[in-house]
């Protein structure tokens, strides 16, 4: 995409973040978006085919963001252990900094079709192989036991950090989210050893 093509496509994703944030996904509009961005409601069909399509788009770009981070900062780790740190503390910070993207990921997807949440599962697929990458790690270290069920077990640290993030946003952020690394890895330490 040109620069300026991108901006406003970058614009039209902020903006269906803050709306969506704040309106719910069935509560939010194209024209309410659309103001937020700043455009006329059919510049947002020259980007987007549908409210569904940017909610995928907005998915594919702040996960796909959050994921290369993971990546990224997984690289700089010695052990498996460290790296499951890295990924537990760039969940919580980047969501307890981001509060909208938070609300939509934790809140709003939920409440999305079968359809959507297939297409957003797709998005998620990387952040979950990243974990199974990190424990297959942990037991060639000799960090985590051999009897490992790695499949099953990705699947659970994700949905446990999924639901930190969730009751910390139900719970009206009453608490530090990124507070809640330390006992979280320990707890994922006990259970992998």
């Amino acid at each position: 995409m040109a620069s300026r093509k991108l901006e406003k496509y970058e614009m039209i994703l902020e903006a269906a973040l803050k709306v969506i944030a704040e309106n719910g996904f069935h509560g939010s509009q194209i024209s309410k978006i659309a103001k937020e961005a700043g455009v006329a409601d059919g510049t947002i069909y020259l980007y987007f085919k549908n409210k569904e399509d940017i909610l995928i788009s907005l998915f594919q770009e702040r996960l796909g963001s959050l994921v290369a981070l993971f990546n990224e900062s997984v690289k700089d780790t010695n052990t498996a252990d460290e790296a499951l740190r890295k990924v537990c503390e760039i969940h919580f910070n980047e969501l307890e900094q981001n509060v909208n993207l938070a609300y939509v990921t934790q809140i709003e997807l939920r409440q999305s079709s079968l359809e959507l949440r297939v297409a957003i599962g797709l998005v998620v697929k990387p952040y979950i192989q990243l974990i199974e990458h990190i424990l297959e790690q942990g037991v060639e270290q000799q960090l985590y036991r051999k009897d490992l069920d790695i499949k099953l077990t990705r699947l659970l640290i994700f949905g446990a950090l999924d639901e930190v993030v969730t009751s910390w946003l139900i719970s009206g952020r009453k608490y530090s989210l990124s507070a809640q690394v330390d006992k979280t890895v320990e707890f994922f330490l006990k259970g992998l050893k």
